[in-house]
């Protein structure tokens, strides 16, 4: 079972926007990330996502390239949600997942899965970079990549 752990892209400052849509930048980033997976044949057969606007456009383009089955707003996965559900949620599901969130609710998941406790900083993410962790009798980071890096 693989979980990838994606960053929303860049949004613009809520100044000019109040709901903090992609900026041109963040969605070219995500289409760049998103179209390299695609060439990898990485899949998922469920994104979920925030429904805050940078999280539900990152989801709308990454499904756009990603072979997936369902893809479903959460209100679980906001910035400052808990992540001690996750866990169980995650192993029920028992499928390619690509949960698509906000800081500092990625590196409090991505914490609890690798090191048992959600408040280690393990991880920095980026906007648009993408963080696969597999299980098969722990979980271990797969994969790292940020949009630079492509």
């Amino acid at each position: 079972m693989k979980l990838y752990l994606v960053q929303h892209g860049l949004a613009v400052p809520a100044e000019k926007d109040p709901e903090r849509s992609l900026s041109e930048e963040g969605k070219a980033d995500v289409r760049r990330m998103a179209a390299h997976l695609k060439a990898k044949k990485i899949k998922a057969d469920f994104i979920w996502h925030s429904g805050k606007r940078r999280a539900v456009q990152t989801a709308e383009i990454m499904g756009s390239y990603i072979t997936h089955l369902t893809v479903e707003e959460r209100d679980d996965v906001n910035p400052a949600d808990p992540v001690a559900p996750f866990p169980d949620r995650i192993q029920e599901l028992n499928r390619d997942l690509m949960l698509i969130g906000h800081l500092p609710f990625l590196q409090r998941l991505a914490s609890l899965l690798l090191a048992g406790s959600d408040s280690l900083e393990l991880i920095s993410f980026t906007y648009s970079g993408v963080m696969c962790l597999e299980y098969t009798e722990k979980w271990e980071i797969a994969w790292f990549l940020t949009p630079d890096l492509i």
